[in-house]
């Protein structure tokens, strides 16, 4: 789920922070640079490992601050293809479940990768997977806000985001939060056993407790 990945980069330092160490004002600004941020097809940015290498101070003409090739390593957040993970459910659109971990709210698990069959109640604003019960009947089991569910990773999709300018003079602003590309999304899926909402198979596991306890009533009668 996380990974360590070995970055470069060349790290400015002004001259304010002079009076503290080299490598202490080196980590303070690669922290204040990459922490919570996205890096294209590398993932989310937690923290500074360590730094490997500090080049050489070059100072810039017209420019106070130095300026350090610095190579380092990063801890950063970009779970491998069949990762089960668990998280809690944001919110339920048309376009999926939207689940959250807490520390990234970017994970979508899509209509055609939830338990079969499903259906989208616009009322409820919930999915729900109609669950087959023996009689040949189901069993609608809703997929509510803020319940915890555990799915697999089946991809991820980056996107390049670049600023939203200002909205032109003559026409009227129709931007909304639909224009704006999600750097990093990661795509889930629950179509299988033992994956969704983790009530579903407690109450299942539940279930089958009870029966067994039934039956060896039963045996403990007949003898």
């Amino acid at each position: 789920m996380f990974l360590l990945a070995e970055l470069k980069d060349t790290i400015r330092i002004p001259p304010e922070t002079f009076h503290l160490k080299l490598i202490d004002a080196v980590k303070d600004e690669i922290n204040r640079k990459l922490a919570n941020k996205v890096l294209l097809n590398v993932g989310l940015c937690i923290a500074l490992k360590d730094v490997i290498k500090v080049g050489d101070s070059i100072i810039l003409p017209g420019d106070g601050a130095s300026h350090t090739e610095i190579l380092f390593r990063y801890i950063v957040f970009r779970p491998r293809i069949g990762d089960i993970i668990t998280g809690k459910i944001r919110s339920c659109s048309r376009e999926g479940v939207h689940v959250t971990l807490g520390f990234f709210d970017d994970v979508l698990i899509p209509p055609t990768a939830l338990q079969h069959p499903s259906r989208f109640e616009e009322a409820e604003q919930a999915w729900v997977w109609e669950y087959p019960v023996e009689d040949g009947s189901t069993h609608d089991l809703y997929m509510d806000i803020g319940e915890t569910i555990k799915f697999r990773v089946s991809g991820d999709v980056f996107e390049e985001s670049s600023p939203i300018g200002p909205p032109s003079s003559d026409k009227p602003s129709t931007s909304s939060q639909n224009d704006i590309k999600t750097p990093y999304r990661i795509l889930g899926a629950i179509n299988e056993s033992g994956l969704g909402l983790l009530s579903w198979w407690n109450e299942h596991n539940q279930q089958m407790g009870d029966d067994d306890d039934d039956d060896d009533a039963g045996e403990e009668y007949e003898e």
